[in-house]
């Protein structure tokens, strides 16, 4: 009988399959843990499993990410892998080069003192036959002089402990490599320069509360910080504080952000921190102010906070325009910034010119809503309303002619409408006072001039027809796609206005975006079922657009009819 064989039960399954020549050549030196690796690898791939994130690959072998992405930094080694991407991290498998042979030539007896001298070294654990080929890999595959890395892993026990893993040691004599340091005289001064830094380190990590002793790698930050960077141990430690950064990582960011500023003495980065911070926390303030939820604050500061501030907005003068907005139906920071704008573009900047104006407002608003009320209307105060009244003062119409006018309004299918045709019938005759209104005029019915009757009429059908334009626009800016396309358009409509100026290159580019977008804008609406020509007003009458008067000028036939069917 056959010393391996296999049940029917199990050909008929789902295979992996396996090179002959990983059985062969690899299988005998490779350990467990990567064997275990590559077997998975392989099935994950041949299984045409998609999506799969090396966290799903640790999670599902009960391994660490650390040690599935050392494993395969293993398997490349050998050549069975290829690590395609780190961040994602992303490995290719390969095949092996021939069936027999072993896969690392290497003669361990020449090692044997070598061997000796690293247990003697890591005494907390017995170093096995796989590890040992790994440092004897290591001096071959790098030139590594015997003693060089014995000095390196002699530095590394010390730095973590006596039952030290490989992978570290490997991670540490790697970089020596990197820079070319192989010999023992060059490892040498490579330790000691560690060694001259270490107590600027160790004092940086006690002032910083950071429990562990300073490794090659934060040694490679330390250098870069006061070497490159130019930063005294005194401006390290104070960044950090001031950032409440607690690891190598976050303070390195920190001093990049010092650097790019050009903030190096403490004094400097105290004052830069402050500042920032009070930009973090009026963004805070903001958002709360806003009714908004902000998880990191920094694109907020960066697009907006910092803008306000540099247009000389203070901070407190921002909380009373966030309340502001938020009682206005504003309450995002993209809207406030619209108002904040159109404030800066007024010159109404410091904390007493914006509570003047807020005032000023709130008491418009208050008029408007008596307006309305004599209209007969008890809504919310649109934006509309505000333009109505600001057309109105333009007209040199007094309150007390907006109210007259407002009380002929009453009772109205469009009251606002009204007001705008009897005010714009009374400037035209120049009526500017309540004394000089014909009798007719405040009537509610019947009493209103020919001319505030005609424009009134032509007023709604315009106003009809618009409606129903803005209406079809409105059920397709209900399709999110078709939403966003619009959006795309407005924002190129702008940047290719501010091109054809500046650079014609760009505009054509720009010109060539928004024609694709308006071809897949018509093609979403052919989907939905609507119809771009329903975006525009559809007026009853062609030849004047309903205005009553043709393009000449000229009373228009409906215009005509209008007035013999009304007796006017």
């Amino acid at each position: 009988m056959a010393f391996i064989s296999a049940a029917d039960e199990l050909t008929a399954k789902g295979i992996t399959q396996i090179e002959n020549k990983f059985i062969t050549k690899y299988l005998p030196v490779l350990d467990a843990q990567s064997v275990k690796v590559y077997l998975f690898a392989l099935y994950v791939f041949q299984s045409g499993i998609k999506n799969y994130t090396v966290e799903d690959f640790a999670r599902k072998l009960e391994m660490s990410e650390d040690d599935v992405k050392n494993c395969f930094e293993y398997l490349e080694e050998f050549e069975l892998a290829s690590i395609t991407s780190r961040s994602p991290f992303e490995v290719r498998m390969l095949d092996a080069e021939n069936v027999y042979g072993s896969p690392k030539k290497l003669k361990p007896e020449k090692y044997s003192s070598f061997a000796s001298a690293v247990q003697s070294i890591i005494t907390g654990r017995m170093i096995s036959t796989n590890e040992f080929m790994e440092y004897f890999y290591l001096m071959d595959e790098y030139s590594f002089d015997q003693n060089a890395l014995l000095m390196i892993i002699n530095y590394c026990v010390n730095l973590k402990s006596d039952d030290i893993r490989f992978a570290y040691i490997k991670k540490v004599a790697k970089s020596f490599a990197d820079e070319g340091i192989t010999t023992a005289a060059k490892v040498e001064e490579k330790l000691s320069s560690y060694t001259s830094s270490t107590p600027a380190l160790v004092r940086i990590f006690s002032t910083l509360s950071i429990n562990r002793r300073p490794d090659p790698d934060d040694n490679a930050l330390y250098e870069k910080w006061t070497k490159e960077l130019g930063f005294t141990d005194e401006a390290i430690t104070c960044a950090a504080r001031y950032f409440k950064a607690r690891n190598m990582q976050k303070i390195g960011e920190a001093l990049e952000e010092l650097y790019k500023n050009r903030k190096f003495d403490p004094k400097e980065i105290e004052d830069y921190c402050k500042a920032r911070n009070s930009l973090y926390a009026c963004a805070a303030e903001i958002a709360k102010s806003l009714g908004v939820y902000i998880q990191d604050a920094s694109p907020y500061v960066d697009t907006y906070v910092s803008a306000w501030r540099d247009c000389g907005f203070d901070n407190d003068t921002l909380a009373l325009i966030a309340d502001y907005c938020f009682l206005q139906g504003k309450n995002s920071f993209e809207k406030m910034n619209d108002y904040v704008m159109s404030l800066y573009d007024e010159g109404v900047i410091t904390q007493s010119a914006v509570t003047e104006k807020l005032e000023k407002v709130a008491a418009e608003d208050k008029l408007i809503k008596n307006i309305l009320k004599h209209c007969g209307l008890t809504r919310k105060i649109i934006e509309h309303d505000r333009q109505c009244l600001k057309k109105w003062r333009e007209w040199n119409f007094s309150d007390e002619m907006i109210f007259a006018a407002a009380d002929a309004a009453a009772g109205k299918s469009n009251p606002v409408a009204y007001m705008n045709a009897v005010l714009s019938s009374w400037k035209t005759e120049g009526i500017t006072s309540p004394e000089n209104l014909p009798e007719r005029t405040t009537s509610s019915a019947g009493g209103e001039s020919k001319k505030a009757i005609i424009e009134r009429h032509y007023y709604d059908l315009r106003a009809a027809a618009k409606a129903r334009a803005d209406k079809a626009l409105e059920k397709a800016m209900k399709d999110p796609a078709y939403a966003d396309i619009r959006k795309q358009l407005n924002s190129l409509s702008i940047k290719q206005a501010f091109a054809e100026v500046s650079d014609e290159q760009c505009a054509k580019q720009i010109a060539e975006r928004i024609s694709d977008l308006q071809a897949r804008g018509d093609a979403r609406l052919k989907e939905l079922g609507i119809s771009k020509d329903d975006f525009t007003p559809k007026y009853k009458c062609k030849i004047c657009n309903d205005t009553g008067y043709d393009s000449q000028g000229r009373q228009c036939e409906c215009l005509k009819r209008f007035i013999k069917a009304n007796n006017l």
